[in-house]
């Protein structure tokens, strides 16, 4: 088994069963491809360490994948896979750049001012890791582009706004402060994790770009990419069930029940994404 195969398992992920969906080859390079955003990610989320030696650890990454993609040496198994998978789809180190100054910004920045800031960092750390795996899955139409963007982006709103408790917990706000004043809600209320009405109506905003965002890429789909894009779709069709979820529990997340959808769930959502996409259908997953 192939270390990107190894560590997609340990990791209970959703797209582990939905990599099962892909060929051979794709699959193993899926499984590269989610390697390394998940090692990078524990890298810097890895509390026990020091700021600057997480600083120090991802430069590594960073130097050892752009040996990857021009042809060196990498030291990281997981970069050795990717060597592979870098130059079978010709994907641009410029993109794992990006992704890792979106993992790095999580070292420093605890606040966002701005939805364009959160946006920004949204499409780093999930936008850009569409843009590299719809190389994998293979499309026709340039418009995949726009639609992994936008889906990137409505997969970690939805994130967001599911985590905010846990992420207040270490101290990290991904709310916008602009809506957090048009609210009147306090940080200290989020630190806290304090539900008001206040909260769930500043929530519900946010839900509401999140389901934008969601319409977007439901809208910028082509139809002849509907059978390639099915992982990315099973994957919008799982977030839009959370999102979802989040609404009909009025997005408290303060409460002990953590809101989730239920894996028997998940694999139902997978399976009928699946059927769907394989006879050719163009069934609007989620978004409306």
């Amino acid at each position: 088994m192939q270390v990107g195969e190894s560590i997609t398992r340990r990791s209970a992920s959703n797209l582990a069963f939905a990599f099962i969906m892909l060929p051979r080859e794709k699959r193993q390079s899926m499984c590269s491809l989610y390697a390394f955003c998940r090692e990078v990610d524990d890298v810097a989320d890895d509390d026990a360490v020091p700021i600057e030696e997480r600083r120090q650890q991802l430069l590594s990454w960073r130097d050892d994948v752009r040996l990857a993609a021009f042809g060196g040496e990498p030291i990281f198994p997981v970069n050795q896979e990717m060597q592979v998978v870098i130059d079978r789809y010709a994907l641009s180190f410029n993109l794992f750049d990006e992704l890792l100054k979106g993992v790095e910004s999580d070292l420093d920045k605890v606040r966002y001012e701005t939805h364009e800031e959160l946006e920004a960092y949204c499409y780093r750390v999930a936008s850009v890791v569409g843009l590299l795996s719809i190389e994998v899955f293979g499309y026709k139409n340039a418009r995949c582009r726009d639609y992994a963007v936008q889906l990137g982006l409505a997969l970690q709103y939805t994130n967001i706004l599911r985590d905010v408790w846990s992420d207040a917990e270490r101290g990290r706000i991904y709310l916008p402060l602009e809506d957090l004043h048009r609210f009147n809600v306090g940080e200290n209320e989020i630190l806290a994790g304090k539900y008001s009405d206040r909260y769930r109506n500043l929530v519900q905003h946010v839900a509401a770009r999140a389901r934008a965002f969601y319409g977007k890429a439901a809208d910028l789909l082509p139809r002849e990419d509907c059978q390639n894009m099915v992982v990315a779709e099973m994957m919008g069709r799982v977030y839009w069930t959370l999102l979802r979820r989040l609404e009909a529990s009025s997005f408290d997340v303060f409460c002990p029940c953590r809101v989730r959808v239920a894996k028997w769930h998940k694999v139902l959502l997978l399976f009928w994404t699946w059927v769907g996409s394989s006879a050719g259908l163009r069934l609007r997953a989620y978004g409306e």
